[in-house]
């Protein structure tokens, strides 16, 4: 399998993490690829222009993490990342993978817009979407994500990891003891542990 991938990508981060927690991940050749260029091998596979983009052995691209991490969860014999269909395991999974996904969206667009010229448009959109990623770190204060190593946890622990990597001066823990708590522990799973973004030297 190819993964078309950005090092500093929080979605590209969720993939590996739960290929890692799988033990496939060796079975994964990361193609360094700069989405934002547009580059031929990736629109031949994703027209979208987005990584991560997973390109299976067959020759099968799939594209957006949510989909390419179930398609993992088919590959191997470990524990599945996505709970059993129809078990309230699987909802609460689920229910995290969207609002860490949500969260992702919301502070991936920030990044980029801040460094545009700003009107009085751009500052309510950035507020707006500040404010979804403050509310998401409220409810899970109040519903700290349970340990088990599932899809939502990945996801929720990728949307942390990328606001401390991108919103270092916007610190999140001291008003969330709780969600701090559970990050800190959960951060030592090896499919988080392994995948800690840093920028390119």
């Amino acid at each position: 399998m190819n993964l078309f991938h950005s090092p500093t990508s929080p979605f590209v981060r969720k993939v590996m993490a739960c290929a890692i927690e799988r033990d496939i991940d060796r079975q994964i050749e990361l193609v360094p690829t700069n989405a934002h260029a547009s580059p031929p091998d990736l629109l031949a596979n994703n027209p979208l222009s987005k990584v991560p983009c997973l390109v299976t052995g067959d020759g099968f691209a799939l594209f957006d993490s949510p989909v390419i991490c179930e398609y993992l969860d088919s590959v191997g014999e470990a524990l599945p990342m996505f709970p059993r269909p129809g078990s309230a395991l699987r909802w609460q999974a689920l229910k995290l993978q969207a609002l860490g996904d949500g969260m992702l969206d919301a502070a991936v667009g920030r990044r980029m817009e801040q460094a545009k010229p700003r009107d009085a448009g751009r500052e309510a959109w950035l507020a707006r979407q500040k404010a979804a990623i403050d509310r998401s770190l409220d409810l899970l204060e109040t519903e700290v994500p349970h340990k088990t190593i599932d899809i939502g946890t990945i996801t929720i622990a990728c949307a942390l990891g990328y606001l401390d990597f991108r919103f270092a001066a916007e610190p999140w823990r001291g008003a969330k003891p709780e969600l701090a708590a559970w990050f800190e522990a959960f951060s030592d799973t090896p499919g988080i542990l392994r995948t800690v973004p840093k920028d390119p030297a």
